[in-house]
């Protein structure tokens, strides 16, 4: 029950304090990333926090961390999202088609591995941390070397300066 002890009141209603929080952190998000479709904004929040949460209570990880790292990269750069399992690439940006690769939590080492046969002329390369901390960098897909391969591992270090 809303009240002076957990809300304030405003216009005619009691707000609560998380609402306020959550509002002040949307207009942030909004501020700073003002591509971002801001109605995903807490469902990505929500969807990273219940990762951590799962992970402190069980040890183990859900299998969502490359939700995490498209609706990450839809916030951030206002990537907009295909629809599931859609070939080639993840998502567009203007004219151009981003593929999306998390590096996750429980990775040893930090790197992702593209296939050339994807249809993409960026890479979003998203690291998420062991204290669930979340970073991002993109890079052209011209710039990678791929040496003739249709394989390659793409380090985050290898990233570093490029967004």
């Amino acid at each position: 029950m809303l009240g002076p002890d957990n809300a304030i009141w405003d216009d005619g209603e009691w707000v609560s304090w998380d609402d306020i929080n959550r509002q002040l952190q949307y207009k942030e998000w909004g501020a700073k990333y003002p591509n971002a479709d801001r109605a995903l904004i807490p469902i990505f929040e929500d969807l990273l926090s219940l990762a951590e949460a799962y992970h402190l209570q069980t040890g183990l990880h859900l299998q969502v961390y490359g939700d995490i790292g498209e609706l990450f990269a839809a916030i951030t750069h206002g990537v907009k999202l295909h629809r599931n399992y859609a070939q080639g690439s993840d998502g567009r940006l203007g004219n151009d088609f981003i593929e999306v690769k998390t590096i996750t939590p429980f990775k040893a080492r930090d790197f992702v591995t593209i296939s050339s046969a994807g249809n993409f002329s960026k890479l979003f390369v998203v690291k998420i941390n062991e204290e669930f901390e979340i970073a991002g960098r993109m890079v052209d897909r011209g710039s990678l070397k791929w040496g003739g391969k249709t394989e390659i591992r793409v380090h985050w270090d290898q990233l570093e300066g490029v967004v």
